[in-house]
């Protein structure tokens, strides 16, 4: 995984300035270091034929397949000539197209009964599989001067596929590999000697050797568990070290004040904790009380009171002489918030006869907008956000660094250079996978001395992906919800197929509101000029390709008033998205949760955070446009109160399709890491590391965190165990360089931060 000097070499010194251009243009394959690391997809036996059935369409692919049947038919009155090859695999058959001049070689070569390897992109024309122009190499055809014995090896060979792009095959990707190769015996090993002899692993050389060019599937098998460790070992010495930097670094221990603002809230609280949310807290309130920075993951359901427990925090830091902010993805989660705390502490501040802050924007709207303030022992909370007015924000800003205000909520206005501290103690960070790594530390490196920092997320977490995505985070679990929640039922509404579905739909939700509830109906989209510009410049989505691509996904706009006209008609309904005013989202929001609102038309700017116990009945239209953690943190908004909740998944996509199942799937369950399961066998590898959550690029291989789950676990404790004893990694010097090829500039400083 590391790379001396010959793994350095730019492959254009090697293989020409051609190839090597549409290496790195198309695969991100620069040097020979990483044209060895990119290993075959699969093998086929040359003996053996490739299935056809399922092939993927839309997508370049490599079959290996012998010719049924070839005839060259004439268009155009005799004028135009087109080839059409039928190949077989005994149970599949794929059509093959040639045009023009480029009938010619293939008429002589592809004879029926002859076997070859053939690449193109999958299509159908006339309800058939078919691949226009492919390139192909025979395999059963040898240069006459070449000797009967070699005929034998070529046989029965294993032949690597792999990952190729249109512009380069699988086969010259493979000849590309076979002239750099031999460079695989400099490979220096990562693995220290005694845990590669430990566990009977194959030198890497070796490996790499029999990755690339494999006699027997056991060889496969070796090579892939050899490279497996090192990806899974490699990247958890870097998280482990970044750990390790952690337990160096000072911090201010937040130790308890008897009598504080935390005693004095949890006497007024007018529920009691659950056990799951007392736990929970004992192990935040054991690291704040330490000298070093705490760096904690607090994962739970939808619902599960992570608010709660992250405000007790807040207090705790308060009461011993810090400030603790909280920061959101959106405003309209960080105005959510800050209600929801206000709120929680409303109670407080009318027995200290402490004053109520105005919800927003207080510079406008109130004289001297304090919120916990006027005590000796209470403290202001406030908001920070980009959209504030100029008065509001400077309040604000010298609220901060006078240490006035002891809890402040923001945006990304909180990470701004000119956002000061009087003493931050604790971050808290809600929704960590909407934030990259650096903006995380950007507003830790605010403090004194290293913030303790807290992370919430309400998409529960794979053990896997929490060691490898998270590995630089102690994990805490909240997964009890509260008494008093209400169940959620959930169920597909098939609009295409039984239209009669979604009328009941939406007599359901007036069933809601006529008895005295509330409802959300979601789109994908807002539907106002800038949406649809950017759906002009074909801007790409992550959704399934289904039938229901063919049209714009339904928007906010459009469908508020066809219900307001239509089967909703009577009930007050409102619309909500990203790009109101903020004073006007605010007020919407404001006016929903004091029940002025029917039904709320929004997009995922509900997704997180909207707390409103009378709303239980949620509609998402075009549901399969929405992934697995989405619909579950959208359907969280629901069911939060005495009355059961109800979620309606509304959508287009045929019955037998992977969207359908996605659905089928969310529906079925409420167990939010049962689904965090489904949607991470859904997702490439990529999207789970993304550079966002991981701080580390897509290095995975053939690592995989869905299945490896006990190398990842193993390859965790050894890690541990190593930068226990060497945390610089000086008699590890081969480690050494196989992190620093693992991580870029940017991803070592991002590792090195602490």
């Amino acid at each position: 995984m590391e790379r001396v000097s010959a793994f350095d070499e730019p492959l254009k010194k090697l293989l020409g300035g051609p190839t090597a251009k549409v290496m790195a243009e198309h695969l991100d394959l620069h040097t020979v270091g990483d044209l060895l690391h990119h290993y075959p997809r699969r093998y086929e036996e040359r003996g053996r034929l490739t299935a056809l059935t399922d092939l993927p369409l839309e997508e370049h692919v490599t079959v290996v397949a012998q010719v049924a049947d070839a005839r060259v038919m004439t268009f155009n009155g005799g004028r135009g000539r087109r080839l059409e090859v039928t190949l077989t695999d005994g149970s599949g058959r794929l059509q093959l197209v040639f045009f023009g001049h480029g009938v010619h070689k293939p008429h002589k070569e592809l004879l029926p009964g002859r076997r070859a390897m053939f690449a193109g992109k999958v299509s159908v024309f006339n309800r058939k599989l078919q691949l226009a122009h492919p390139t192909y190499q025979l395999l059963d055809v040898q240069a006459e001067d070449e000797a009967t014995e070699a005929v034998d090896a070529f046989a029965g060979q294993l032949l690597p596929i792999y990952p190729a792009c249109k512009q380069l095959d699988s086969w010259r990707i493979a000849k590309a590999v076979d002239t750099v190769l031999p460079s695989a015996q400099e490979a220096v090993d990562p693995l220290p000697p005694s845990l590669r002899e430990g566990r009977g692993f194959l030198p890497l050389p070796e490996a790499l050797l029999k990755i690339h060019r494999p006699h027997t599937k056991a060889d496969i098998a070796a090579a892939r568990e050899r490279l497996r460790w090192d990806e899974a070992f490699v990247l958890q010495v870097a998280l482990a070290r970044r750990r390790h930097a952690d337990t160096q670094l000072p911090a201010a221990a937040r130790r308890p004040v008897p009598g504080g603002l935390l005693d004095a809230f949890d006497a007024v609280l007018p529920f009691t904790l659950t056990e799951g949310q007392r736990q929970v807290t004992g192990e935040i309130f054991g690291d704040l009380a330490t000298e070093h920075p705490m760096h904690r993951l607090l994962q739970g359901e939808v619902g599960s009171g992570k608010t709660l427990v992250a405000l007790r925090a807040m207090l705790r830091v308060v009461d011993a002489g810090g400030q603790a902010a909280m920061l959101a993805p959106t405003e309209v989660l960080a105005q959510q918030h800050h209600r929801s705390i206000t709120e929680m502490m409303g109670e407080l501040a009318e027995n200290w006869g402490l004053w109520r802050e105005a919800p927003l924007d207080e510079g406008r709207r109130s004289g001297d907008g304090r919120a916990l303030g006027g005590s000796d022992r209470g403290t202001k909370v406030v908001l920070l956000t980009g959209s504030m007015g100029t008065a509001a924000r400077r309040r604000a800003l010298l609220d901060l660094v006078t240490g006035e205000a002891g809890i402040v909520i923001g945006t990304h206005a909180l990470i701004e250079d000119k956002v000061k501290f009087h003493d931050l103690g604790l971050v808290v960070v809600d929704e960590q996978h909407r934030f990259g790594v650096e903006q995380r530390d950007a507003l830790r490196s605010k403090g004194k001395q290293p913030p303790h920092l807290l992370v919430m997320t309400a998409t529960p977490i794979p053990r896997t992906v929490a060691m490898t995505v998270f590995g630089d985070l102690e994990t805490s679990v909240l997964d009890q919800l509260p008494a008093g929640r209400s169940p959620i039922a959930s169920h597909v509404v098939p609009a295409k197929d039984k239209p009669h579905f979604l009328d009941r739909a939406w007599e359901r939700v007036r069933e809601e509101a006529e008895g005295g509830h509330q409802a959300y109906v979601v789109c994908p989209r807002i539907g106002d000029d800038a949406d649809e510009s950017a759906e002009k410049k074909g801007k790409k989505r992550d959704a399934p390709a289904d039938d229901a691509e063919k049209r714009p996904p339904l928007a906010v706009l459009d469908i508020a008033e066809q219900l307001s006209k239509g089967p909703l008609a009577g009930l007050r309904t409102e619309v909500l998205h990203g790009r109101m005013p903020p004073d006007d989202k605010d007020d919407v929001m404001r006016r929903f949760a004091a029940g002025e609102v029917d039904v709320l038309v929004a997009t995922t700017v509900i997704e997180v955070g909207v707390n409103v116990p009378n709303a239980t009945a949620m509609v998402i239209m075009d549901a399969d446009r929405f992934g697995v953690s989405q619909l579950h943190q959208l359907r969280g908004r629901v069911g939060r109160g005495s009355a059961p909740g109800l979620c309606l998944l509304v959508s287009e996509a045929h019955e037998a399709s992977p969207a359908r199942a996605r659905l089928s799937a969310v529906a079925a369950t409420l167990d939010g890491f049962e689904l965090s399961r489904i949607d991470l066998e859904q997702r490439r590898e990529g999207d789970v590391l993304g550079q966002a959550q991981s701080g580390v690029r897509s290095s995975l291989r053939v690592l995989s965190v869905i299945d490896d789950e006990e190398v990842i676990a193993a390859a965790r404790e050894e890690a541990v165990r190593v930068v226990a004893a060497d945390p610089d990694l000086e008699h590890l010097p081969e480690l050494r360089t196989a992190l620093d090829a693992l991580l870029d500039k940017d991803r070592e400083e991002y590792l090195d931060k602490g």
